[in-house]
């Protein structure tokens, strides 16, 4: 897999995640292990970002919410789950579409070798 820099740092803490924890886990305790990991490697991010649908010129608070917005360049987006859908590809895309961020990463910890549960965007 060959990324920009800040995917890359990410993935790297995502790999340490699932390095100590493996799989097998609910996504929150990823979540909470991953932020851990970010502050450690000294970036900037929101957990939890609240994301407005806007809608013929109003924001409108619809319940969404990133897991993570990293430098203000990146979404990231967790999941714990058996296998990755093409639902959830959706999801990612419109979160990026709603935030204007070209760039994307859907991480699903479930997975024997993590490589195999990370998949990149780019609009």
């Amino acid at each position: 897999m060959k990324f920009d820099g800040l995917s890359n740092r990410v993935i790297g803490c995502a790999i340490e995640v699932h390095k100590t924890l493996g799989p097998g886990l609910l996504e929150s305790a990823y979540e909470q292990c991953l932020a851990h990991e970010l502050n450690t490697a000294g970036l900037s991010f929101v957990r939890q970002k609240p994301l407005p649908v806007h809608y013929k010129g109003v924001d409108l608070d619809c319940g969404y919410r990133l897991d993570f917005m990293i430098e203000d360049k990146l979404i990231v987006e967790l999941k714990s789950i058996d296998k990755l859908q093409k639902i959830h590809d959706a999801q990612i895309l419109t979160y990026m579409r709603l935030t204007r961020l070209n760039v994307g990463l859907l991480i699903n910890f479930n997975e024997v070798l993590l490589k195999n549960g990370i998949k990149r965007f780019v609009l």
